[in-house]
């Protein structure tokens, strides 16, 4: 059994933004952090006091994660980024709302004496002596402390107060990661109420020192255990009045926190046997578990449930025969061909899922040169004559301004340019196309044309697919490209345009020019020409995209399983130590890296011959290294052994906080399995004779901070987990017992079947009942397993919670 945590973050929008350039605008952005550890970075918005960003993340934690912080931005060229405002939502805040927070939350100003980070280790006693117990308190060390200086780390020492006294512990330089070992004493009064603090503080020459946390401990519950030794969380100085909130703006934010305790996988074998069974009979089947899933499952989670389901069946290798079922079914109840696949059902939303999950590798070979050449040219283009604007697009001679109609004649030219590139990529791209896709689209084709054979409904079956291949998946990545993974910032207004007349122009393709679709929009008719006969490569390319039979895919899947999948690849810059020199960033070596589910690669160029650098089973750890360590950001170490069992480390430069967690994050999950992973680690590096963070002289000194294994982003191309989506379905289903009981005595006529427990006879022949009976019996299953409460420090019952 194990207890997993998750975040679903969606990051909307800000308003009323102070102005922080001397425009009179802003260039905001946002930082997420968990803990204070950077985890997510969302696209600059330029010129703006009110940006939108509609980001959506995904964040797997540990269950003891505090807080998740929001801090709005200001980006600068020339200086350091300006703080804003930020947004902090606590474990506990965000544990009250089981649908997870959404709203306009109040921007508040940075307080330094609040953004405090790290633990210290303290072990305290109450020691008896002849005069009176004393109190002892030995100051031990500390991790992951705010570095304060401007060289990436803090001078940091440690004030012991209690009842008017104060002791000192000696200051560490340069360190964020500090060792005392020093031991104070105090008289000890019977009965007193007083408490003890132990802040840490840096050390400043010049200024006043900062602030680091602070740690009060209550005397009386130490009395009662008489000793306790452990890491405290630095807590923030909250005596200061809070400021005034409301001037900085706002933040729109989507913030839903998810525990699971998920079970040993024999606990969830009936339930996956039992709806593998029910897809793999089809529309035949008795019980009709699937059309009842949907008839109870609400609109506002459906896309949840269908993405489960599709990966449950997808680990089952039963995805077709799944997407196979829910087209028949919306076959079923569909009378008009032009409202086929309109609504958001379950298999309008478990095929988005499926293309994402599936075919997202496809889109980027396919629209990736295509959106870049866009976002590189940076044209200006229009085709609605109400929205020309003559100046934005300069002079086409030396002293004449251009006429509307040339920007209409160039905009158009340049549509059709984008729309024939796009087109063409296309019609090429059939063998890239991934087998169980084509499989996919195949059986899809094939229900449509059977359920609408007539010669006047000939293009329906086309339609069918170009309404999730064009309209649901290409033209969303189009217009969204960062959302997809396609570039790393969003658009900016011109290109924005570009990509939407693009998309509306992929739309009428894949409507298959349709009056409908030519009467909304008349100002697109320059197209015309164009869609028309990109309506004829669509429907060759699909012709050939779904002319694949058994034998081919099973062929094609056999060639695709004997290689290791591909998990990300990219460009990054390396050094390897070596030696006792010193390491500077100038050293690292831009190279490209390839993570297959085998080894970590890498290579000249994305095309030359690759070279092993990391064997997958030989990876104990992946976690980020300071700044101060190489005078450089975004740099990541990967701790593992050389076949000779040595341990070595690999020192991988990204280049943005991003690319960074997305590295860290797919290097963490294909090794979560391995044998050998560290629990701790140095975020320095062995310069000398001595390890940067934490000044120890023993190279194999086990670590001084603890290793992040479990803090992940979740991608669309994650390593499929069973159990996972099983705990995820078995907690819909319970949520819908209730519906699923009253259908069960409908179908039964009338008999009170909720009313008592169902036998084991009674469910063997109906699949419904069935279903009850393994709700019931996973119920009792998470009734009965021994809770694990939420991993929390030694400590908690001597904090003095403010």
């Amino acid at each position: 059994m194990a207890k997993r945590s998750s975040l679903s973050i969606r990051i909307v929008e800000g308003k009323n933004l102070p102005a922080k350039d001397i425009t009179g605008s802003s260039d905001p952005y946002c930082i997420v952090k968990v803990d204070n550890e950077p985890i997510i970075r969302t696209a600059t918005v330029w010129k703006t006091l009110c940006p939108f960003w509609g980001e959506e993340y995904q964040v797997h934690l540990p269950p003891t994660f505090h807080a998740v912080a929001f801090y709005v931005m200001d980006e600068d060229a020339l200086s350091r980024d300006d703080v804003i405002g930020k947004v902090c939502l606590t474990r506990d805040a965000l544990a009250s709302h089981p649908k997870g927070f959404c709203g306009w939350a109040h921007l508040t100003e940075i307080d330094p004496d609040e953004e405090v980070q790290g633990e210290i280790h303290l072990r305290l006693e109450v020691v008896p002596g002849p005069r009176g117990s004393r109190l002892r308190c030995s100051v031990l060390e500390a991790r992951d402390l705010a570095p304060k200086d401007r060289n990436g780390a803090s001078d940091p020492f440690v004030r012991v107060r209690y009842k008017g006294r104060t002791q000192e512990t000696s200051i560490v330089k340069k360190s964020c990661y500090p060792r005392w070992n020093e031991t104070f004493e105090f008289e000890l009064e019977e009965g007193s109420a007083e408490v003890l603090c132990v802040e840490a503080w840096d050390w400043d020459l010049v200024s006043r020192n900062d602030f680091l946390g602070k740690v009060a401990v209550n005397i009386q519950s130490l009395c009662v255990a008489q000793q306790e030794e452990g890491w405290f969380r630095l807590q923030p100085d909250q005596s200061k009045s809070r400021r005034d909130e409301g001037n900085l703006g706002s933040l729109q934010l989507e913030v839903r926190l998810r525990d699971e305790t998920v079970l040993p996988s024999c606990h969830y074998q009936p339930l996956v046997q039992l709806l593998c069974r029910e897809v793999k009979l089809g529309v035949q089947g008795p019980g009709q578990l699937i059309p009842l899933i949907e008839e109870t499952t609400s609109a506002e989670c459906r896309q949840d449930v269908a993405t489960n389901l599709l990966k449950l069946f997808l680990g089952q290798g039963l995805a077709k025969d799944f997407l196979d079922l829910l087209f028949q079914l919306e076959l079923g109840r569909t009378s008009e061909a032009n409202t086929l696949f309109r609504s958001n059902s379950l298999a309008s939303k478990s095929m988005e899922s499926f293309l994402k999950v599936a075919g997202m590798r496809y889109l980027h070979g396919v629209l990736g040169p295509i959106i870049d050449r866009v976002f590189e040219e940076k044209k200006y283009v229009e085709l609605d004559p109400s929205k020309v604007e003559v100046k934005d697009v300069g002079c086409s001679g030396l002293h004449r301004p251009q006429t509307e109609a040339e920007v209409l004649e160039q905009s158009a030219q340049t549509l059709r340019t984008h729309l024939g590139a796009l087109l063409s990529a296309l019609c090429r791209s059939v063998r890239a196309c991934p087998a169980v896709v084509r499989a996919t689209f195949r059986q899809l084709f094939q229900r449509v044309r059977e359920r609408f054979p007539s010669v006047q409904e000939e293009n329906v079956p086309f339609i069918a697919v170009t309404s999730f291949l064009c309209l649901r998946f290409f033209s969303p990545a189009i217009m969204s490209p960062k959302l997809f993974h396609l570039r790393e910032r969003h658009a900016d207004a011109r290109t924005s345009r570009t990509l939407l007349l693009l998309a509306k122009a992929v739309q009428n393709v894949g409507n298959m020019d349709t009056p409908a679709s030519r009467a909304k929009e008349a100002w697109m008719e320059p197209l015309q020409p164009m869609v028309r006969q990109g309506v004829a490569q669509l429907k060759d390319f699909i012709t050939k995209l779904v002319d694949i039979g058994e034998k081919e895919e099973l062929d094609l899947q056999q060639t695709l399983s004997l290689q290791a999948p591909l998990v990300k690849e990219g460009t990054l810059f390396i050094h390897r130590t070596k030696g006792k020199g010193p390491l500077m960033s100038s050293s690292f070596k831009k190279l490209h890296f390839s993570l297959t589910t085998e080894a970590l690669s890498f290579a000249k160029t994305p095309t030359s011959k690759k070279s092993t650098l990391i064997k997958l089973a030989n990876i104990r750890a992946a976690e980020k290294v300071e700044e101060k360590s190489f005078g450089s950001s975004h740099v990541m170490q990967v701790i593992y052994t050389d076949d000779a069992g040595r341990p070595q480390t690999a020192y991988l430069q990204c280049k943005c906080v991003n690319e960074l967690n997305q590295w860290l994050s797919a290097l963490r999950k294909v090794s979560i399995n391995n044998t050998g992973l560290l629990g701790s680690y140095h975020p320095g590096v062995f310069r000398g004779d001595k390890w940067s963070c934490c000044q120890q002289k023993d190279r194999t000194d086990g670590g001084c901070d603890k290793t992040r294994s479990r803090v992940t982003l979740q991608e669309w191309n994650d390593p499929l987990d069973h159990d996972l989506e099983a705990q995820l379905i078995y907690r819909h289903l319970l949520g819908v017992e209730p519906a699923l009981r009253e259908k069960h005595r409908e179908l039964r006529g009338g008999t009170e079947a909720g009313a008592m427990p169902l036998g084991p006879g009674e469910a063997s022949k109906d699949p419904l009942a069935q279903l009850l009976q393994v709700l019931q019996e996973l119920q009792e299953a998470h009734r009965s397993s021994p809770t694990t409460p939420l991993p929390s420090e030694p400590h908690r019952l001597l904090e003095l919670q403010t």
